[in-house]
């Protein structure tokens, strides 16, 4: 079996004013790969997906109140632009492929290179 859980970069290096939220997300970052130490000799499989900024519904609301947000970020993405849902969507589909059935505990950044661990 394969567990895929979705984090977030917060997790990861945090983020100012989501102290909250990252610890949160950094509790599914620890729990899956509690379950792949747990769960391996059952041959189930789990990681993580942790987006970074992604252009979404809930961020278009947000960038309407602050409209330089949007191209700021973009700028500091080194792809030079947000994540879209596909691309979120192509992290996922490629845990649940066989071709990772040898990789667990792992939590994989789609962040156009915004977070590099």
């Amino acid at each position: 079996g394969t567990i895929i859980n979705i984090g977030s970069d917060a997790a990861r290096v945090g983020s100012s004013g989501e102290a909250v939220y990252s610890a949160c997300k950094g509790g599914v970052v620890s729990f899956t790969k509690t379950l792949a130490r747990e769960l391996a000799r059952y041959g189930v499989t789990a990681n993580a997906v942790c987006p970074g900024p992604a252009d979404t519904p809930l961020f278009a609301e947000i960038s309407e109140e602050n409209p330089k947000l949007r191209a700021a970020l973009e700028r500091a993405i080194p792809l030079r632009r947000l994540a879209q849902p596909d691309d979120l969507a192509n992290a996922v589909s490629f845990f649940a492929s066989p071709a990772t059935s040898y990789i667990t505990g792992q939590t994989l950044s789609v962040s156009g290179g915004l977070t590099m661990i």
